[in-house]
């Protein structure tokens, strides 16, 4: 079996455990093309047999994030997953959101979290992390291509995000958090797209794992990326 499948991930699962279970079902070698956090949803693009030998083809694609988040909390994983570091009740408007989020956009400096798999000195940066060690990543570039807000009640507000590889959306709104003196975390992250690869056309985990016949996907070619 030599396919590409694109998997809706469910939250609370890792992308290694999606893996497993796929290869259980298919029983053929499984890889995939770039994790997604465990509390994140979508699309996660899994390669079987020889089609994992073009994994690297996949690794740089453009992708798009939906993110639900909350003001006012920080947390030592930037999500809610994490443990409570500072509160604060100051309520920002809508208009200082719009404002801030424009210096995020184009060609940005950004530190991945410090609980992320990130490798540092061949080591997970997570793994560093939950054994109380200071976890320092060097800052990288990325590209923000566009960036909406698309819901905002506060404390509550949603985004959506055009982004290259290499982003982390955590990041994103840990740093506007910091940028508004206020903090923020992220309640749910879902990928709905990898370069032309739509979450639109991805099947959710369970239903792969009960269907009878294996759904894939042919095309497009990785290399004619939207």
């Amino acid at each position: 079996m030599d396919c590409i499948l694109l998997i809706d991930k469910p939250s609370g699962m890792s992308s290694a455990k999606v893996v497993a279970l796929v290869k259980r079902k298919t029983g053929s070698k499984v890889g995939h093309t770039g994790t997604l956090d465990p509390l994140a949803t979508g699309l996660l693009i899994l390669l079987t047999g020889k089609r994992t030998k073009q994994a690297s083809q996949f690794l740089h694609m453009d992708k798009t994030y939906a993110v639900r988040a909350r003001f006012g909390v920080t947390t030592t994983t930037y999500d809610v997953a994490g443990d409570v570091v500072k509160t604060c009740d100051r309520v920002v408007t809508r208009e200082e959101v719009e404002a801030a989020l424009q210096d995020f956009l184009g060609e940005i400096l950004q530190t991945p979290p410090a609980y992320s798999a990130k490798k540092l000195g061949g080591k997970k940066a997570y793994e560093l992390a939950r054994k109380g060690l200071d976890v320092e990543i060097p800052a990288a570039t990325v590209k923000v291509y566009s960036l909406r807000l698309s819901s905002f009640a506060y404390p509550a507000f949603s985004l959506e995000c055009d982004v290259s590889s290499g982003f982390y959306v955590r990041s994103l709104v840990h740093d506007l958090g910091e940028k508004l003196g206020v903090g923020a975390t992220v309640e749910e992250v879902r990928r709905l797209r990898i370069g032309a690869f739509s979450l639109e056309r991805a099947i959710p985990l369970d239903a792969f794992l009960g269907a009878t016949d294996v759904p894939s996907v042919e095309g497009p070619k990785p290399g004619l990326q939207g």
